[in-house]
């Protein structure tokens, strides 16, 4: 049976885990809707094939621009709530690597031996990397629209760093589908919150650890005497 979806994150409910709470997963869907319309308007202003059949050129430009400004907005609302928590600790996890991540990342992901946390160095990479290009794309973005005050050259950059940065989400949103597809339990977890324990156990077992550490056998959170 599955976890209710309000249950709190990282909680052991029977033979299942807890994985993402709702603001958890309402933050990547979120994100994931606004990259993926980002990246379809911007293909089509890039690309004149794309231009011309679709057409409407000016909508399909302001549909870029202002998704492109929502992009900080659900982030933003994911710290502001009293949901935060779950969200926070999460980030805490994905900034941190262990000799584990390390070795993860070396061997192209062949766990062996390695104790994986909640998140192996993969998911972390890709967490960083498109953390990281939402200020960039935010930055040269707005250059680009509103250029009038910028002198030549920061334009000329910008129009760079914003297509490089473009063609490498590109890569890396589709390869993190296809990845996703290709996993279904890590698909229910962002979609439903959930995962088996032993899935835990298996590909997580850091993380089960901690998880045996904080709460019983029934799932509650244990106290310190």
């Amino acid at each position: 049976m599955t976890a209710a979806v309000s249950a709190p994150t990282d909680t052991v409910s029977g033979d299942r885990v807890v994985r993402f709470a709702r603001a958890e997963r309402w933050l990547h869907w979120s994100n994931a809707s606004l990259f993926l319309l980002l990246l379809a308007t911007g293909m089509t202003l890039y690309v004149p094939a794309l231009s011309r059949l679709v057409g409407r050129r000016v909508l399909v430009k302001d549909i870029h621009v202002y998704s492109g400004l929502l992009l900080p907005v659900p982030l933003l609302l994911a710290y502001a709530g009293h949901w935060r928590q779950s969200v926070r600790r999460d980030v805490r996890r994905l900034s941190r690597w262990s000799v584990d991540d390390r070795r993860w990342l070396t061997s192209l992901g062949r766990r062996g031996k390695h104790r994986m946390g909640k998140f192996n160095a993969g998911q972390k990479l890709n967490a960083i990397f498109v953390a990281g290009c939402i200020p960039v794309m935010l930055a040269t973005g707005i250059i680009m629209r509103w250029f009038d005050p910028f002198p030549l050259a920061w334009r000329t950059g910008a129009t760079f760093v914003h297509d490089w940065f473009a063609l490498a989400l590109l890569v890396v949103i589709f390869g993190h589908i296809g990845k996703a597809l290709a996993e279904p339990i890590s698909m229910h977890a962002m979609a439903k919150g959930t995962v088996p324990a032993g899935h835990a156990e298996r590909q997580h077992p850091r993380w089960w650890s901690e998880l045996q550490q904080t709460q019983g056998p029934s799932g509650q959170e244990r106290t310190k005497p």
